[in-house]
């Protein structure tokens, strides 16, 4: 019979900066952007990295793996020390700041699964319950109203089948971008025996060229502090205040692009939208998306008095002026937001009708990437009457299938907060060849219509 705790907890410790370099002992105070602004009180990101080994001894785990994930994540910390502080809002500071002094560090939880089989039902592509996940994500702790950690991990060994990596990170502090560098830092120093990080998955933290002349940073910092009031917080409190609970009979699954898919999902969309139209780009983005909005609004049975609200993060950093690094750490995406009419998204042309809304908004993020971003709050937390919020979170372009620590690339990669965060999830497929990994968590027989529409839609 399987336990009715899922996981052992073998140990709780505090992974700091390596002392071997006195980088360790400075101390770092970085001021938020408006874009970290945006993220204040959002829901944290959570994802798991699940790695195959299937002789995995708990003799080999503790003795080899561990002690090299928690030398070289130490070793990863010296290069990242704004990761191991704290988000914090100092009693007599207009706003709240990124903070690092001695000492501090990353929550690392150790843990063993008991029930194992787990690892085979987390790692397929199949139907399961949602909350099958949680035990296996550490949450980020708040030490009080206006200090949060930055970063929280775990780590879990599946005996004889493999381990997982897992972390929960504030949204306010970093990116998708950002915290997969971190992470492809962490797995290069692993794999490589070294102690610096390749050129490209070293951060940069200079925030002068995030320039804020209308002053947005302040105008989103009201409203989360006027949202903290009305759930009754405190107006400086940094806890998340958007994360609903797991709706009961939740279900997850994945479900993939290939590239064959997309092909032909492009010449559908383009016989459908005709030739007198100004030709659109579609994208692989584009038509993946499009085509996940349509499969779950037509299994959610929406109808035409319902609405439909969508986004999707835009990455900014070569859309400034002057455009920032790659490299650079922190947040620096805007939300793309945008509304769908339910009546034409469930008609005969309606992947086409998305599709063109969507490559429109693209192109318009070239052109003006901080064009309303005002108000794009607001609309990014529409809670009008039948309006279905539908958020994406994830890039095809991260790579996620390539964090390789050593012991081999993952056989899964979860974004674990998708329960509670009303988004679906997009990355590169695990086999590399140009098709898409969409990840989303519906009610059971709704995903069972999803499943139908998504898989016969293809053929």
């Amino acid at each position: 019979m399987a336990s009715t705790n899922p996981i052992k907890v073998v140990e709780v410790c505090h992974i700091t900066p390596s002392t071997q370099s006195p980088e360790s002992a400075i101390e770092i105070s970085l001021p938020l952007t408006f874009f970290d602004m945006f993220f204040l009180n959002s829901h944290h990101s959570e994802l798991n990295f699940f790695y195959m080994l299937p002789e995995l001894t708990r003799s080999v785990f503790r003795s080899v793996i561990l002690p090299k994930l928690k030398h070289s994540l130490s070793l990863t910390l010296l290069h990242f020390l704004p990761v191991a502080g704290n988000l914090t809002w100092p009693p007599h500071a207009a706003k709240p700041i990124i903070s690092y002094t001695p000492n501090d560090g990353v929550s690392l939880t150790v843990a063993e699964s008991n029930n194992i089989a787990d690892f085979d039902c987390l790692t397929s592509n199949e139907m399961h319950d949602a909350f099958i996940s949680h035990p296996y994500i550490t949450r980020l702790s708040a030490i009080s109203d206006t200090k949060v950690s930055i970063l929280a991990l775990q780590i879990t060994l599946f005996p004889n089948k493999g381990f997982s990596i897992g972390y929960s990170t504030s949204h306010a502090a970093v990116d998708g971008k950002s915290v997969t560098m971190f992470m492809k830092a962490w797995a290069h120093i692993c794999k490589h025996d070294t102690s610096l990080p390749p050129a490209e998955f070293s951060p940069s933290y200079d925030r002068t060229a995030v320039q804020d002349p209308e002053d947005i940073g302040t105008e989103y910092l009201k409203r989360w502090s006027g949202m903290n009031q009305l759930a009754g917080l405190d107006a400086r409190s940094l806890k998340p205040i958007l994360s609903p609970e797991v709706p009961p009979s939740s279900v997850r699954a994945t479900f993939e692009f290939s590239h064959a898919d997309i092909k032909r999902l492009r010449v559908r969309v383009l016989s459908q939208y005709g030739k007198e139209r100004k030709p659109i780009h579609l994208s692989s983005f584009v038509l993946s998306y499009a085509y996940t909005l349509v499969c779950i609004a037509k299994a959610r049975g929406l109808t035409k008095d319902d609405k439909i609200i969508f986004r999707f993060p835009g990455d900014c950093r070569a859309r400034l002026d002057p455009p920032l690094p790659t490299n650079y750490f922190g947040n620096c995406v805007m939300h793309q937001v945008g509304d769908l009419d339910v009546e034409a998204l469930v008609g005969d042309d309606g992947i086409a009708y998305v599709a063109q809304k969507l490559a429109q908004m693209v192109k318009q993020l070239g052109k003006g990437a901080l064009e309303g971003a005002k108000e794009k709050l607001a609309k990014n937390i529409d809670t009008s009457p039948r309006t279905l919020p539908i958020g994406l979170t994830g890039s095809p372009g991260f790579d996620l299938y390539g964090v390789d620590f050593g012991w081999g690339r993952p056989e899964k990669v979860e974004f674990t907060m998708l329960d509670r965060s009303e988004s679906i999830s997009m990355i590169d497929s695990k086999d590399g060849n140009g098709g898409i990994e969409i990840g989303l968590v519906l009610k059971k027989h709704h995903m069972e219509i999803f499943q139908t529409l998504f898989v016969e839609g293809l053929l």
